[in-house]
């Protein structure tokens, strides 16, 4: 990870509000493209579908590193695909990366994926919350 990365991860941690946005939001490369995500909340946790149409589970791969959610993808250009006389290319080829911020409330371990139909749903379990309480004496 290098320093503007580092960054802009200590600017989002400082911020709880901003904990759970995406880190690359408005950013466009031709290295990164993005994909759409949806990220909702319910009792148990946190979900997001990203939607990743006509990509094998084996060309997405999922970690966690330092809090930080990340969703990689890999989609090819076919060889026979490039021989035709295309006169527009919408759909987006070549690596897709998004990076989220977990934060402290998320149980890390118990983190899971499945992809159905183009969209590649990840639930994040919320960690058990702990109270810390200390008694302070008076001097």
């Amino acid at each position: 990870m290098d320093k503007k990365e580092k960054d802009m991860l200590l600017k989002l941690s400082k911020d709880p509000l901003k904990r759970y946005e995406d880190i690359c939001s408005g950013v466009k490369t031709s290295l990164t493209p993005a994909f759409n995500v949806d990220i909702s909340e319910d009792a148990t946790g946190f979900h997001i579908d990203a939607e990743l149409p006509g990509i094998d589970k084996n060309q997405i791969s999922l970690n966690v590193e330092d809090d930080v959610l990340t969703i990689k993808a890999e989609r090819k250009q076919e060889s026979e695909e490039n021989d035709k006389g295309y006169l527009r290319i919408e759909r987006t080829y070549g690596n897709l990366l998004r990076k989220f911020n977990l934060g402290e409330s998320i149980d890390q371990e118990s983190i899971n994926a499945d992809l159905n139909n183009g969209i590649l749903h990840v639930t994040l379990p919320k960690a058990q919350v702990t109270k810390k309480t200390k008694t302070i004496s008076i001097n």
